[in-house]
């Protein structure tokens, strides 16, 4: 991994989940990496690549991987 174990942190969290009426929940993950380390690799907020620099996916795409998760995961 090209980070140390300092330079990286991963937070999970539970969040009440769409339909909160039945307690479900949903878990979220957030990773963090220190501003330092993505230099190191080449990644900073000026270069032109960490902009959007395309369409966004049409919303069929979305819809669809929507539908494959809660199939796969009930």
């Amino acid at each position: 991994m090209p980070f140390a174990a300092e330079e990286i942190r991963l937070d999970l969290l539970q969040c009440p989940g769409p339909g909160d009426e039945t307690g479900s929940r949903q878990c979220v993950a957030e990773v963090r990496v220190r501003h330092e380390a993505l230099r190191r690799l080449g990644l900073h907020p000026d270069q032109q690549t960490a902009h959007v620099t395309g369409p966004p996916s049409p919303a069929w795409w979305h819809a669809e991987a929507e539908r494959l998760a809660t199939w796969r995961h009930g």
